[in-house]
């Protein structure tokens, strides 16, 4: 099997990657307007959902790969490290009870 550049990136490395790509095709020329940042990302996630109605397979795994290009730049542009982001939520989640309590 072929190794990838990006099969050995971490998360910091990704965001990176994505943020200075944003910032080199001008996305970052401006002051970016965040609520749009959101719902660009929101949007990705509708096409995906999309493509998962009419079972296109592949055009869903590009959606989703879209959203994450999408955060990673967006958490570039804001300096969020986003590894460090999601070891706080994920130790927070791992002390919630079971379905956070609720009964389904």
């Amino acid at each position: 099997m072929t190794e990838t550049i990006m099969e050995n990136m971490n998360l910091q490395q990704l965001t990176k990657l994505c943020h200075d790509t944003a910032v080199e095709k001008g996305f970052w020329d401006q002051k970016r307007n965040i609520g749009e940042a959101l719902m660009l990302i929101v949007t990705e996630l509708a096409e995906a959902m999309e493509s998962h109605r009419v079972e296109d397979h592949d055009n869903f795994k590009v959606e989703i790969a879209d959203t994450f290009i999408r955060l990673f730049d967006l958490c570039g542009g804001l300096d969020i490290d986003i590894t460090k982001e999601i070891e706080k939520k994920a130790a927070k989640n791992k002390k919630r009870p079971y379905k956070h309590g609720k009964i389904c």
